[in-house]
């Protein structure tokens, strides 16, 4: 016979990860210096930019 599980005690234990993910990714998200995210942004709006000018529009796109 297999091993009894508690449904409760599962139900607990899979929010309690969840919780702990969830928090996880906003510490990474939110836990940052003003510096770090200024940083950020200015890495990504170089990224944005370069990828903009390599746009091809017009005829030349086909």
């Amino acid at each position: 016979m297999g091993d009894l599980i508690n449904l409760n005690r599962f139900k607990k234990r899979t929010a309690r990860d969840q919780s702990a993910k969830q928090a996880e990714v906003n510490r990474a998200r939110f836990g940052r210096t003003k510096s770090e995210r200024t940083l950020e942004e200015q890495r990504t709006f170089r990224a944005n930019t370069v990828l903009d000018q390599h746009h091809i529009d017009g005829e030349d796109a086909s």
